[in-house]
């Protein structure tokens, strides 16, 4: 069969997914890292590219030859399974849409000067106003495509002025002086962990963008989001190792907003108001959409109220954050959690790619399972890094 793809819907998806990665704790995650590991991070951020587009392919791949959503190709590989996958990215998605409401809040509160629940409750209207709107889903597609552009742009406006040593970055990221089990589960669970790698391919699975047939697009598709995640990460983390490398300490209550001040100022400041907003509001729109996308194939109800069930959600996550204040540590402990939940996902989407029942006659690539199931080991060795970092206190 000719493919017949939409390549707006396409890149709609692969903006959708990295807008969701990127936001209020992708930012605080870089920077905190940078801080702690100064230009070795660039290694963990090459890892993390690696072990992110291999999860990814794998992911988007199996979705769109199933032509089903993650949760119900779980529910085929063992029953039962699909619930229990969607029980954890629902309620990581919800503890990463408090901290995305915050982080939109913020950035009304830093460049109009009102509360950061006022910019919050603002912020969480003009999300709902997305799937209010009646194609919804264009909208989306529109709006995550923005986002992503002007976080990009202003990022490297901030990278340009803080001078880094990208000599000694290029090196370190080889030649790493400094490793975190931590920082490399953190990194790629706040990339491709829980909710945000199925967020893009499920947006494929709703437009009818799928089949053997169009693998090729998927590919790319799926490439180009982890693209997108991974310029910006690596813009904000030269912007940030700029600073440090001068000798200056982040704020440890706001280490991005540090990372944009110290670098240009006020304006800088401004810029990361502008960023943090941007990356906040995206990211709720990309986590109320895929989160709800994990449940509403489990009863007609659900399919049949999908916006109103999203709208909900949306609200939710901002009353809870109005009513306990702005969740900072969540901000780094959830992508951490997503790094846990990974290695499942990904595991079970292996499986699913030699059940004839689910993926009928198409055979899987022998390298991309080998290397999908390298990133389940690696990601399981490094949850049991970091747990012994935790016991032990470091």
């Amino acid at each position: 069969m000719k493919p017949k793809y939409n390549w707006s819907v396409l890149l709609g998806a692969a903006f959708l997914m990295a807008s969701s990665a990127i936001g209020p704790g992708f930012l605080t995650q870089t920077a905190v890292f940078t801080q702690q590991l100064g230009a070795s991070f660039a290694f963990v951020i090459l890892l993390s590219v690696i072990l992110d587009a291999i999860a990814q392919l794998n992911i988007w791949r199996i979705i769109a030859v199933a032509d089903k959503p993650a949760q119900d190709i779980a529910n085929k590989v063992f029953p039962g399974l699909g619930y229990f996958i969607s029980f954890l990215v629902f309620l990581g998605g919800l503890a990463f849409n408090i901290g995305n409401i915050a982080g939109a809040g913020l950035g009304l509160n830093v460049l109009f000067g009102i509360s950061v629940g006022q910019g919050a409750v603002i912020s969480a209207i003009m999300a709902i106003g997305i799937f209010i709107y009646k194609e919804a889903g264009k909208a989306m597609d529109v709006f995550a495509k923005t986002m992503g552009l002007i976080k990009i742009v202003l990022a490297l406006i901030i990278a340009y002025t803080s001078s880094p040593p990208l000599a000694e970055a290029a090196l370190r990221a080889v030649n790493p002086t400094q490793f975190s089990f931590t920082a490399v589960l953190t990194i790629v669970g706040g990339t491709v962990g829980g909710y945000i790698t199925f967020s893009g391919a499920h947006r494929l699975l709703d437009a009818r963008q799928t089949g053997i047939h169009n693998l090729g697009a998927v590919n790319k598709g799926a490439l180009s989001a982890i693209g997108l995640a991974s310029v910006m990460r690596l813009l904000l983390f030269i912007a940030a190792l700029g600073v440090v490398s001068k000798g200056f300490t982040l704020d440890p209550s706001n280490p991005a907003a540090s990372v944009f001040k110290l670098a240009s100022g006020e304006i800088g400041y401004k810029i990361f108001g502008v960023v943090i907003w941007a990356a906040g509001i995206s990211s709720v729109v990309g986590s109320a959409y895929t989160s709800i996308s994990f449940i509403k194939s489990f009863h007609p109800l659900i399919l049949k109220f999908n916006r109103e069930i999203i709208i909900a959600f949306i609200s939710i996550s901002c009353f809870i954050f109005i009513l306990i204040g702005k969740p900072v540590k969540i901000l780094l402990a959830v992508g951490a959690i997503n790094g846990f939940i990974l290695p499942i996902a990904l595991g079970i989407m292996l499986i699913a790619a030699y059940r004839t029942k689910i993926i009928a006659n198409y055979k899987q690539p022998l390298w991309l399972t080998l290397t999908g199931l390298a990133v389940v080991i690696t990601m399981v060795w490094m949850s049991y890094g970091t747990i012994l970092q935790m016991i032990n206190g470091e």
